[in-house]
């Protein structure tokens, strides 16, 4: 039995029993005689003085206004059985407990919810028709409790696949209780389980009408609502959301100050997508339980979603202070200050977002301190080491601590193998990477093969001299993905340009991937790396120049190229000059720093200029 049965079940036997209690008791005393005068006594009783005491170890039999009368006793002898029937069933011995619960019902049949529960034993056996016997017979000793028709509605759609009888009776005790949600609910169940949508709707429509005060009534009503409007593929209509908040709208407004039903209305504003109407209502909440850190947590999400983003952070600290063991905040503070360290990047403020990113990585660091055992907080602080902060190193450290956690997690392996070709470890890298393509292969796990990582295993093939193989993995990614494979066609063209070889092919590669993307810097000084190797130097220099015009920033790659396109037309002076800036960009690219030292000797001691850049 779960947690959950186990507590329902406590709770209705304990409804149960005091009813029951109460029922057998005041059932006692209205059956009891009312006392006479004098004891009546047999003619063949001994005689007893009038002024003596009655010795009852003589005597067993009791005084008979004490004696319970037939009814009274069964009762008695009903109520030993449903505690009987409790024992059983927290013992797990279901068949005993429903035995003692039909005897309970054989003397009261009337108890709605102990027949209700009856019914779901006997259910559990596929026993319908005595299911529905039970509860037919509770009908019959009390007709105005909706309950028994709420369960024979279910047990006549589901298990009988009968309809137009389920309908039926989820109409009866919709007519009993018209404030019980439940009711519509079985309805609304009915109707969906029909393919009658409309239906459906009408059902809830309906039951909006209803006058109640009960903030339960509403939100059940509301969740219903939800279920049959909002589609996990689309949006709601406009209409349908006016709808759906009317009937929340109601719950706040006879919520009070209950802030469990505030906070369920603030999470389906915040489910919508209705961040302005949720933020009020969690803030309401903290005002009545100041100390709800998960309160807090969704106001600070909804401060990020609606770009409040300093709001959002203060409420964060507030609740780390408060709170410095709950891993999550540092994680959602983390979140906030990434999102802002990349607005700081995209406003060209380098250092500040850099900074910022630091920032990061230390509140994901925190969070790994607490909870070591949460493997996305490891991949996010790996993103962050790859990217922004350039530490591979760092990276490499720490998701090898990942994988030794979470052993045969395709992703950290993927990650991993990515840190490791970063780190220049491509040798390892390579050999990681075919251990994460086994392991998600083993796991079936689309996610991480895909052309992205066909492109990545390429890359660190070609850094470990796997040139093939290095070929073969990134025309595996184009496949994969051909609307997205540009990036590919180039890497394989660059690659064969870079170290030589196969030039025809690898200047088709490059003019596909510029076929895709025309104005791609990176792309245009591929095409003329890939001329310049062709001997086509004139035609080279139009197109690096062309690269350097397009490129967005200064690129020491493109102008190194451009200087030995220079050096081959015998352009010397523009060579040194270009060459210059690359090594400004680059001040420790030691060939580059060789090429001008080189040239420069060259030129001193007025000798012919070599021409062959490398």
């Amino acid at each position: 039995m779960t947690q959950q049965k186990r507590n329902w079940g406590i709770c209705l036997r304990s409804g149960l029993f005091f009813a029951l209690l109460f029922l057998f008791a005041t059932g006692d005393a209205a059956s009891r005689p009312p006392k006479t005068s004098s004891p009546k006594i047999g003619s063949s009783s001994a005689a007893i003085k009038k002024t003596g005491r009655q010795d009852d170890s003589l005597n067993p039999k009791p005084a008979g206004d004490l004696a319970l009368r037939a009814g009274g006793a069964h009762k008695a002898d009903a109520l030993a059985h449903f505690v009987e029937g409790m024992a059983f069933e927290e013992n797990g011995e279901m068949d005993r407990a429903l035995e003692a619960y039909r005897k309970v019902l054989n003397v009261e049949p009337g108890q709605a919810q102990l027949a209700s529960r009856v019914a779901g034993l006997l259910i559990q056996q596929d026993d319908f028709p005595q299911a529905i016997d039970v509860l037919k017979d509770a009908i019959k000793a009390n007709p105005n409790n909706a309950e028994p028709y709420q369960q024979l509605a279910f047990i006549y759609l589901k298990y009988l696949k009968k309809t137009d009888q389920a309908i039926d009776y989820a109409n009866r005790a919709i007519a009993l209780n018209p404030e019980d949600v439940e009711g519509y609910q079985r309805l609304v169940e009915i109707e969906v389980a029909a393919r009658q949508e409309k239906k459906a709707l009408e059902v809830l429509d309906r039951a909006a009408r209803v006058r109640s005060n009960d903030p339960a009534f509403w939100m059940r009503l509301g969740k219903l609502y939800m279920a049959i409007l909002f589609k996990s593929d689309s949006q709601p209509k406009p209409d349908e959301l006016k709808k759906t908040n009317e009937i929340f709208k109601k719950a706040a407004d006879h919520a009070g100050d209950d802030p469990a039903v505030l906070k369920e209305i603030a999470d389906y504003y915040a489910a919508s997508e209705q961040l302005k109407e949720a933020i009020p209502l969690y803030l309401r909440v903290l005002e009545l339980q100041p100390d709800d850190a998960n309160a807090r947590e969704k106001l600070a999400t909804g401060f990020i979603l609606t770009n409040q983003r300093e709001k959002a952070v203060e409420m964060l600290e507030q609740i780390i202070k408060e709170h410095p063991e709950k891993y999550q905040s540092y994680d959602l503070l983390a979140q906030v200050l990434d999102d802002e360290a990349r607005s700081l990047q995209r406003a060209n403020r380098t250092e500040e977002a850099k900074a910022m990113f630091a920032k990061v990585a230390a509140n994901y660091e925190q969070s790994l301190l607490i909870n070591p055992n949460h493997p996305s907080t490891y991949l996010h602080l790996a993103e962050l080491l790859l990217g922004p902060l350039r530490d591979a190193d760092r990276a490499v450290n720490l998701l090898t601590e990942a994988r030794r956690r979470f052993p045969g997690a395709p992703e950290i392996v993927y990650y991993l193998a990515i840190a490791q070709r970063e780190a220049k470890q491509s040798q390892q890298a390579v050999a990681t990477f075919e251990e994460a393509l086994h392991e998600a292969q083993l796991d079936e796990d689309d996610d991480v093969i895909n052309a992205k990582f066909y492109f990545n295993y390429g890359a660190a093939a070609e850094q470990a001299g796997l040139y093939d193989k290095a070929a073969d993995l990134l025309r595996k990614s184009i496949s994969l993905d051909q609307a997205n494979s540009a990036e590919a066609y180039n890497y394989i063209g660059y690659m064969w340009a870079d170290h030589n070889m196969n030039l025809d092919e690898a200047e088709a590669m490059i003019r596909r991937a510029l076929e895709s993307e025309p104005n791609n810097a990176s792309y245009m000084d591929s095409l003329g790396w890939v001329e310049f190797r062709k001997g086509k130097f004139d035609q080279a220099l139009n197109d690096l120049l062309r690269a350097a015009k397009t490129v967005e920033h200064d690129d020491p790659v493109v102008f190194e190229h451009i200087g030995d396109t220079y050096l081959k037309l015998n352009r010397v002076p523009e060579a040194l000059d270009v060459w210059q800036k690359a090594l400004a960009l680059d001040p420790k690219n030691k060939t580059l720093t060789d090429k001008i030292e080189g040239t420069k000797k060259t030129i001193s001691k007025d000798l012919p200029v070599k021409t062959n850049p490398t």
